[in-house]
């Protein structure tokens, strides 16, 4: 078993890996960059060290250092959390060879996911259904671009290959704009990801985005936890996730549940990890797959009642997979609503001193956050500081306990997104679960 983790991350996902170590008894170590000292996970862990400035570049992606402060403080694994290096196939074969344990997948397979179009490639390769697309990254000959275009038909979408967090991508709808809206693409890709290679897929006009969430013990096991809907996005970032997702049938939960195992299977994936697809008309098409925990998994624990963080220590551990598909049942349903520091209308980020916190609560009722009176978000990060959760028996039930929780809920000195969770859960088109991903930006926009 692993006896001390170093948790390469920060906020609410760090603290929530503090709490799950905490569980099962093994030791914490926190990095933190020079402003994060403050952090709740920082003061709650056994350890903590300060691994460079308040830049991610200097601190949270600093593979040298992350791996320095394992060294020096004898931990046997590093949890990265999501975002950050938690997808960094580099990242996790670093670490594996300096003698430590990466809490995620093998580095190969997260390399093989990690690209959009090899990730598409290997689907299609082993019967997952895809979107119709270029089949691979397109050239530098704008007549070869302009005729697969063409051919796939418009409205077609260019995604960067590394693309990742709503980046990298853009929607044309006539050939006149599609010269432009490629050279913009593959600038905003290098910039973004250092790598300009992107690919053309058909835009489907109403989708809705559905993930499945996954368990494999990289020995060839591997079980399906159901799904969310993750349809309430604005651009192309997730605001509001349930599950299960509404309108999804039993049968359709478990034909599209087998195929992603048996695509774990075939990869020995191991560890927790995501595959995400568009939903159209019945039909499920593959987009990529996030090799990590996601934002979103407590609603996957509420209505399962499998804790994933525990998964995926466990897992790591080296133990084969206790779960077998038959054990995994779904009762109830959970929505999250992510808590952004951020003005409700405009948008903007609302770093700051928060002088006054007081979170929610009752039957029902979970909150993730690393946010306490006089805590200050700072301007240096994502804009996340926290996710309510709310469960119920019923969808409806779920919903009224969430807006009790959000009007419950105080945060004093910055500015929140919560009254627009309110106004989007008070929305009849979100309350009869007849949403896509475009509903959000079209409402915003009325």
């Amino acid at each position: 078993m692993i006896d001390k983790v170093v948790i390469a991350n920060r906020g609410e996902i760090a603290l929530r890996i503090l709490r799950a170590c905490k569980e099962m008894h093994i030791k914490t170590v926190a990095v933190h960059s020079e402003v994060d000292s403050n952090l709740l996970h920082v003061r709650l862990a056994d350890e903590s060290i300060c691994i460079g400035p308040n830049p991610a570049a200097g601190s949270y992606l600093n593979i040298p250092a992350i791996l320095s402060a394992a060294e020096i403080s004898d931990a046997s694994a590093i949890h990265p959390g999501y975002g950050f290096l938690s997808e960094n196939a580099d990242f996790a074969e670093k670490v594996e060879q300096s003698g430590f344990i990466f809490i995620g997948p093998h580095p190969k397979t997260i390399s093989l996911m990690g690209d959009k179009v090899t990730a598409i490639k290997y689907a299609k390769k082993i019967g997952i259904p895809c979107v119709p697309g270029s089949g691979g990254t397109i050239g530098e000959d704008n007549t070869e671009s302009l005729r697969i275009a063409r051919e796939i038909g418009y409205p077609v979408i260019i995604k960067a290959s590394g693309g990742g967090g709503g980046r990298g991508m853009r929607v044309v709808h006539s050939e006149s704009h599609f010269l432009n809206a490629l050279t913009l693409t593959r600038g905003e890709a290098k910039a973004a990801f250092n790598n300009d290679n992107v690919y053309i897929e058909k835009y489907l006009q109403h989708p809705r985005h559905i993930e499945i969430q996954v368990l494999g013990d990289g020995q060839g096991n591997a079980i399906f936890l159901g799904e969310r809907d993750c349809s309430t996005q604005r651009r192309n970032q997730k605001i509001i996730e349930e599950a299960p997702a509404p309108g999804i049938t039993q049968k359709q939960r478990e034909e599209i549940g087998e195929i992603c195992v048996a695509a774990c299977r075939d990869m020995k994936y191991r560890g927790a990890g995501t595959m995400e697809f568009l939903y159209e008309n019945g039909n499920f098409f593959f987009i990529e797959m996030n090799t990590r925990i996601q934002v979103e998994h407590p609603v996957t624990e509420f209505i399962t009642g499998i804790d994933l963080v525990r998964q995926q220590m466990l897992i790591a551990s080296g133990e084969k997979l206790s779960l077998t598909q038959a054990d995994i049942t779904i009762h109830g349903h959970a929505i999250e609503c992510r808590i952004n520091a951020e003005d409700p209308r405009n948008f903007m980020p609302s770093p700051g001193q928060i002088t006054y916190f007081h979170p929610p609560g009752g039957p029902g009722i979970r909150l993730d956050s690393h946010i306490y009176t006089h805590y200050t978000v700072p301007p240096y990060y994502d804009s996340l500081i926290g996710k309510v959760i709310a469960y119920g028996d019923t969808r409806e039930i779920a919903l009224s306990r969430m807006r009790q929780a959000l009007e419950e809920t105080v945060i004093e000195g910055i500015r929140t997104n919560i009254p627009l969770h309110l106004d989007i859960l008070n929305s009849e088109t979100f309350q009869h679960g007849q949403f896509t991903i475009h509903y959000l930006e079209e409402w915003l926009n009325r």
